[in-house]
Order: structure tokens, then C-alpha cells, then sequence
């Protein structure tokens, strides 16, 4: 019969010596960004919701989108647009077959998250 007793070895992979690689934060930021982006969308049809209905709960929404709470969920939202876009070209270029090498799976994975936060730069100040 096997043996049932594991010892002393550590979990694998053990989390004390684990270090997060940039393409597995990259794939976790993209889910995060995805789920992100539902919530996001849900308070845009909230606000379109409540122009529909009346002036007083429009108030209310729009109070709410217009502070600096709502500016700063509608920029980050912004800033999960492009990141959830530019990780989905490169995930598309890494389905092609090419990239998959360590040091262009970094290259791309830098040029997601550098990319992302100079776009939204770019679009907050054309908008």
C-alpha cells in the first residue's frame, strides 16, 4: 500500500518561493479588467436608467457619476478598456503561434500595461 504520509515537504508550488512571472499577473489583470469592465457598464445603464425615469433620480446618479467617485471609476474603467483590448491583440498574436518565447512573452506583456496607461492618458486629455 502507498504511503499516506507526505512528510515534510512543501506544497507545490510552495508560496514562500514563488515568483509571480509578468505574463501570469498579466492573464490575472485581464480576468480582473474583464469582471471590472461588467460593473463598470452596470453604473452606465444605472445612470442611463435613471434619465429615463425622472429629473429627481437622474439628479441622484448623476451626482453620484459626476463626483470624484465616479470620475475615478469611469477612468479606471477606461484604463480596463485598453488593457482588456491590448491583452486581447496579444493574446490573438500568442494564438497565432508567435511570441511564446520568454523574452518577447515579457517585451509584449510590458508593452500591454505601458501601452494601456498611455492611451488612457491619451484619451482623457482628448476628451
Amino acid at each position: 500500500m502507498a504511503d499516506v504520509n507526505p512528510g515534510d515537504r512543501p506544497l507545490s508550488p510552495h508560496l514562500s518561493i514563488y515568483r509571480p512571472q509578468l505574463s501570469s499577473i498579466t492573464s490575472i489583470l485581464t480576468r480582473i479588467t474583464g469582471n471590472a469592465l461588467i460593473v463598470a457598464v452596470v453604473l452606465v445603464v444605472w445612470w442611463l436608467f435613471a434619465a429615463a425615469t425622472s429629473p429627481e433620480y437622474f439628479e441622484m446618479a448623476n451626482g453620484l457619476m459626476t463626483s470624484w467617485f465616479g470620475d475615478l471609476v469611469m477612468t479606471l474603467a477606461l484604463w480596463g478598456v485598453w488593457y482588456h483590448y491590448l491583452a486581447g491583440l496579444r493574446h490573438l498574436y500568442f494564438d497565432a503561434g508567435h511570441g511564446l518565447d520568454i523574452p518577447t512573452a515579457t517585451k509584449l506583456g510590458w508593452g500591454v500595461v505601458i501601452g494601456s496607461v498611455v492611451l488612457t492618458i491619451i484619451t482623457l486629455f482628448l476628451v
